[in-house]
């Protein structure tokens, strides 16, 4: 962002603290192609069809809408790691939501129950979906299926804040200073955990038998 941006950026700011709904309109479109991206990222797969980002996003800005307040008291607060946060919760409830719903019907029982396994971890799951779109190979249901159990499993193997790392700066496409905010770490640090999570899942993945040697980041 230049110079003239920040000031732009500043103004809106103020104004939307002051009540303006056309500048706090304005932020949130400043705000929403990078969000949207987050909300595709961060969406569980299961409900492909059924939601998708846009609906997050929009009910997102509902939410926020209704809370901007609470981000207003916190003057320097970075609004688009708060309108994220606010993603964050969208998706909760909606998984919450839908997939308590799948689990409640008892047509779905047996299906659940194999689909669940462990307790599963977000990043990984969402890691995993997107490496297996990004991978050139399997063309059968059965391919993809044992590509996407490879993955998952190479990801275990790999640290909880590196894989967070990785999902953050490549797939969020935030940068090392945001995502060293999210992690509470040092900006150096999380642009150091990026480089070696990269090349860490490289290696595990080359390591396995029959090793992903057309690996796409």
């Amino acid at each position: 962002m230049n110079a003239e941006d920040r000031r732009d950026a500043e103004s809106l700011l103020a104004r939307a603290a002051g009540g303006d709904p056309g500048a706090w309109g304005a932020l949130l479109a400043q705000n929403a192609q990078r969000l949207q991206r987050v909300a595709s990222f961060r969406l569980n797969q299961k409900l492909a069809g059924r939601i998708d980002a846009a609906d997050v996003l929009q009910e997102t800005f509902v939410a926020a809408t209704e809370r901007r307040a609470e981000f207003f008291q916190e003057p320097g607060r970075s609004l688009f790691l708060w309108l994220r946060w606010m993603v964050g919760n969208t998706l909760l409830d909606l998984h919450r939501h839908h997939l308590d719903a799948q689990m409640r019907d008892p047509r779905r029982e047996q299906a659940v129950d194999e689909d669940c396994g462990d307790a599963t971890d977000a990043t990984r799951d969402a890691l995993a979906a997107q490496l297996t779109c990004g991978v050139t190979g399997p063309a059968t249901a059965a391919g993809r299926a044992e590509l996407h159990a490879r993955l998952t499993e190479a990801l275990n193997r790999m640290d909880a804040t590196d894989r967070e790392v990785l999902a953050l700066r490549h797939y969020e496409q935030l940068t090392s200073t945001e995502t060293a905010q999210v992690l509470g770490i040092q900006e150096r640090a999380a642009a150091k955990r990026y480089g070696r999570a990269l090349e860490r899942l490289r290696e595990l993945l080359a390591e396995m038998p029959g090793g992903l040697t057309e690996f796409r980041t």
